[in-house]
This record gives C-alpha cells, sequence and structure tokens, in this order.
C-alpha cells in the first residue's frame, strides 16, 4: 500500500491522504515539493513560493509601521513563535507517522489473521465435506448389511421351521418304533419267562425225583413254612437254602410270598424288589405298589405296606445290588433303612451309606414321599411317575428310578424313564437288572 502525505509550510500547514483529489490543491498552493520515503509509505512536504510569503510578511511590516517602529525583540518573538509552531508541527508529523505505522502493522496482523482464519475455514470445510462422504458411505454399507442380515435372518426361520416339522416327524415315527418295541419287548419277556418256568418245573420235576423222601420232605417245608416273619429268622431257623418263602405280615394272620437270598453277604435278606427281564409291567397304581404285585420267582414288588409295618418293629438296613449291560456290578448299603405308614405317603428314611454305586445317594435325602401314576407326591410342578414312568419316592424326578421301564441291551442308552442309578452310570442308562433287599441291622 503506497501512502502519501503533503505537507504544507510556510505560510499555510495541512494534511492530506495520498490521493489523486488533492493532485489539483498541490499544483495551486506552490511549487516547491520535499518527499520523503518511509517503508511503504511516502511523505511530501510542500513549501510555498518566496513572494507569497512576502506579501504576507509586508503586510504585517506595514501594520507594525503603522502602528510602532519595528522592534528587534519583537522580530525575535515572532520568529521564535514560528520555531515553536514548526516543532509542535514536526513533533504532530512525528505522531501521524507512529499512528500511520501502527496502523499499517495492524493491517497486516489483521491480514495475516484472516487468511489464517481462511485456511481454517477451507480446511474445515473439506474435513466436513471427507466427514459427510464417509458419513454416506457408512449408511449405504449399514443398510446393505441390513438387507443382507435380513435375508439371512428369513433363511435361518425358514430352515428352522423347516427344521421343527422334520423333527415333529421324526418324534412321531421315534415314539411309534418305541411302542411298536415295547410290545416286541413285553412278548419276547413273556416268551422268557414262560420258558424260566418252564427250565424251573423241570429242575424242579428231576431234584424230586433223584432226591430222597427226606429231602422231598424238608423241600416242601421251605415252601410251606408259615411262621417266619422275614427271611433272617428263616435264615436263623436253620432254611439256608436261596428260593420262595412264605412269610407272614405283622400283626395280622395274612401271609406274604417273598424271595429270600440267603447267600450274598451272609444270607438272610428279604428281597423287596427285583428286575431282570421285563417280563413285568412296573407302570402300576397306589393299591398295588401298596399290596405287591408279580412274582417272587422273577421280577416283583413286595409291597409298601408289608415293608412299612416290618421296618417300624425293628432297625433294618437295606442293600440295592445293580448291574449293567456290560457285565459290571455294584451296590448301595443303608445302614438305617425304614418306610413311613400310609398316611404319611410311605415316605423313605435312610442313613448311613456305604458301597461301590457312588459315594452319593441316588435315592434323594431328605426322605421323600411316595408318588405313583395315579398318586403325584413328589415335590416338581410335573408328574413325575407319569413322565418317568413306575412307582418310586422321586423327590423332583431325581436321581434315581428303579422301577422305571425296562430296555433291552443297544436300547439302553438315552433312556430317561428307563432303570436309572444316577451316581453309578448317569441319567440316560438304563440297567439290566436290579435287586432291593433288608435285613435287621442286627442280624
Amino acid at each position: 500500500m503506497q501512502l502519501t502525505v503533503y505537507f504544507f509550510l510556510g505560510c499555510s500547514i495541512f494534511l492530506a491522504s495520498g490521493y489523486n483529489s488533492f493532485s489539483k490543491s498541490m499544483e495551486t498552493v506552490g511549487k516547491k515539493q520535499y518527499q520523503v520515503q518511509h517503508g511503504s509509505c511516502s511523505y511530501t512536504f510542500l513549501l510555498p513560493e518566496t513572494d507569497n510569503c512576502r506579501s504576507s510578511t509586508s503586510y504585517v511590516s506595514n501594520a507594525v509601521q503603522r502602528d510602532a517602529p519595528l522592534d528587534y525583540d519583537d522580530s525575535v518573538q515572532r520568529l521564535q513563535l514560528l520555531e515553536n509552531i514548526m516543532e509542535n508541527n514536526t513533533q504532530w508529523l512525528m505522531k501521524v507517522l507512529n499512528q500511520t505505522t501502527r496502523l499499517e502493522l495492524q493491517l497486516l496482523e489483521h491480514s495475516l489473521s484472516t487468511n489464517k482464519l481462511e485456511r481454517q475455514i477451507s480446511d474445515q470445510t473439506n474435513e466436513i465435506t471427507k466427514l459427510q462422504e464417509k458419513n454416506s458411505f457408512l449408511e449405504k454399507r449399514v443398510l446393505e448389511m441390513e438387507d443382507k442380515h435380513t435375508l439371512q435372518l428369513k433363511s435361518i426361520k425358514d430352515e428352522k421351521d423347516q427344521l421343527q416339522v422334520l423333527v415333529a416327524r421324526q418324534n412321531s415315527i421315534i415314539e411309534e418304533l418305541e411302542k411298536q418295541l415295547v410290545t416286541a419287548t413285553v412278548n419276547n419277556s413273556v416268551l422268557q419267562k414262560q420258558q424260566h418256568d418252564l427250565m424251573e418245573t423241570v429242575h424242579n420235576l428231576l431234584t424230586m425225583i433223584s432226591t430222597p423222601n427226606s429231602a422231598k420232605n424238608n423241600f416242601i417245608a421251605k415252601e410251606e413254612q408259615i411262621s417266619f416273619k422275614d427271611c433272617a429268622e428263616a435264615f436263623k431257623s436253620g432254611l439256608t437254602t436261596s428260593g420262595i418263602y412264605t412269610l407272614t405280615v405283622p400283626n395280622t394272620a395274612q401271609e406274604k410270598k417273598a424271595y429270600c437270598d440267603m447267600e450274598s453277604g451272609g444270607g438272610g435278606w428279604t428281597v423287596i424288589q427285583r428286575r431282570e427281564d421285563g417280563s413285568v409291567d412296573f407302570h402300576r397304581t397306589w393299591k398295588e405298589y401298596k399290596m405287591g404285585f408279580g412274582d417272587p420267582a422273577g421280577e416283583y414288588w413286595l409291597g409298601n405296606e408289608f415293608v412299612s409295618q416290618l421296618t417300624n418293629q425293628k432297625r433294618y438296613v437295606l442293600k440295592i445290588h445293580l448291574k449293567d449291560w456290560e457285565g459290571n456290578e455294584a451296590y448301595s448299603l443303608y445302614d438305617h433303612f425304614s418306610l413311613a405308614s400310609e398316611e404319611q405317603k410311605y415316605r423313605i428314611y435312610l442313613k448311613g451309606l456305604t458301597g461301590t454305586a457312588g459315594k452319593i445317594s441316588s435315592i434323594s435325602q431328605p426322605g421323600n414321599d411316595f408318588s405313583t401314576k395315579d398318586a403325584d407326591n413328589d415335590k416338581c410342578i410335573c408328574k413325575c411317575s407319569q413322565m418317568l414312568t413306575g412307582g418310586w419316592w422321586f423327590d423332583a424326578c431325581g436321581p434315581s428310578n428303579l422301577n422305571g421301564m425296562y430296555y433291552p441291551l443297544r436300547q439302553n442308552n438315552n433312556k430317561f424313564n428307563g432303570i436309572k442309578w444316577y451316581y453309578w452310570k448317569g441319567s440316560g442308562y438304563s440297567l439290566k437288572a436290579t435287586t432291593m433287599m433288608i435285613r435287621p441291622a442286627d442280624f
């Protein structure tokens, strides 16, 4: 920026900015100029013509001559006054110069600041543009992903519906096959039972033919003995052969057929439950479990009422003997066993577990009430006896059920309603054979 300042010294003094409009005024004032260059600014001083100054001086002199003679001191004073005026003008000029310099610096700083601000605005505008483009790209990607996920969800839902239909069909087929299998198993078990009975009959006949009369009488005595309250009493009387004995129901004259194990663990065991071939249906009513059912020579349940009265007369122990389909055997022995009365739902009490069929009792403790398909006394909102089949002390369906559905070999795995003892073979393994037997603790 070129700034020109004109100073008129002498007869008249004034300051003007460097615009073309002042050129005529400069020409009319006088011809003598003095120019000074200061940075980017140029300063021009205009000096008056000598004649013009003389005319003014003459006027003053004449005026003085008319009034009074010219005094030298007065001239000196006037000269001093002019010098003072000149000095004041010079100081004022310097102030103007300093102010102009400051204005130039401020203008330059303002220009730099404006340029910097413009650059920042431009950079921010570019960043905003980039962000908008990126946001548009991301929105497009999100929409594409939403469309893709929608299609995938629809495809998964269709597959799920198809699988549900397929599973329903498979379940129907499996249920039908299980029914056929149960029917075939029962038929097979009946044939096996008939074969077993026939073989036993032949064996007994052969034994009686080859046995002296005294032995025959002893054999008949074992079958017809009615004076024993349990198998331990029969054993102590000298009858040490395992087989079917007639027991007397405590406090009554009723008779009860039971199988006595006179060999295991010292003998004297009264068998209260046995499963071995699936020949007997254990999905029975409350009354049937109360009175007992089955055949003591094969599968049977002795009866809750008999066991309850027997175990409340004195302390009994309970031994549960188990067999799997791989030839393994295990047992659980409880030092104290009893059943409560029918009014108390034949609740089971057990203490002191030992044995090889698990360190934890698979019959839930504390004691639970007995349940059947027509008497739901378990602790589950479902009916465990109907769901798992059989009568048992289910708790909330619990880890055991020795009266469940009988499954033959290679069909006994993953059976929730089979003959299970959880802490030996797990929840889905259905056992081959089980025996529950009791004996007085002081035997």
